[in-house]
């Protein structure tokens, strides 16, 4: 008696057309947006501009989710949102020296997380796990960048008050979770 490895069902993205049907979705659906916003009366400065690139990348992950074989948009949106979000902040805020760290969250985060999405779209258990590593890698840079960026130097001006034991202590601890997972991957080879 020989296993035979379980099928993926067909999804009703992979038919023949569907990434047109998608992208031409999605143009409805944004040109329905702005002529309602339009008719609000709401303009690009109520709302501001970073909020461009969030729909955007938006726009570009959801076309990703939902047609078949398009793992490359899933994370480009991600990373597109990411962008918008990391821009909405620092407008919001003013606090563009931030990228100082937050390009961590744009790249090796918000790849990851796209990769994570697209293994669980795919059903690919590897793309997942591999995503996530991606995810909580760029989350890990973050809080280094974030705590010796604004925690040490004071990029923002003034130095957060953490006490001095806490960027050794993360860092101690991100190396911990990096051997172990170096350890767990020679012994699954």
């Amino acid at each position: 008696m020989t296993e035979t490895a379980p099928t993926r069902p067909e999804l009703p993205s992979e038919s023949p057309g569907m990434s047109t049907v998608a992208i031409g979705l999605v143009l409805v659906l944004v040109g329905a947006a702005l002529f309602a916003a339009q008719m609000l009366g709401i303009g690009l400065e109520d709302i501001g501009w970073p909020f461009l690139v969030i729909a955007a990348g938006v726009a570009i992950l959801v076309i990703g989710l939902v047609v078949m074989n398009e793992q490359g948009m899933v994370i480009g949106g991600t990373v597109v949102t990411t962008v918008g979000l990391v821009l909405l902040f620092q407008d919001r805020t003013g606090r563009w020296e931030s990228w100082a760290y937050a390009w961590a969250l744009v790249g090796p985060a918000a790849s990851g997380l796209g990769l994570a999405l697209w293994g669980l779209r795919s059903g690919n258990a590897g793309d997942v796990r591999n995503g996530m590593w991606g995810l909580l890698g760029g989350l890990a840079i973050f809080a280094i960048g974030f705590l010796f960026f604004e925690g040490v130097i004071g990029i923002g001006g003034d130095r957060l008050a953490l006490p001095e034991w806490l960027l050794p202590v993360v860092v101690i601890g991100i190396g911990v979770v990096m051997l172990g997972r170096g350890v767990l991957e020679r012994r699954d080879a």
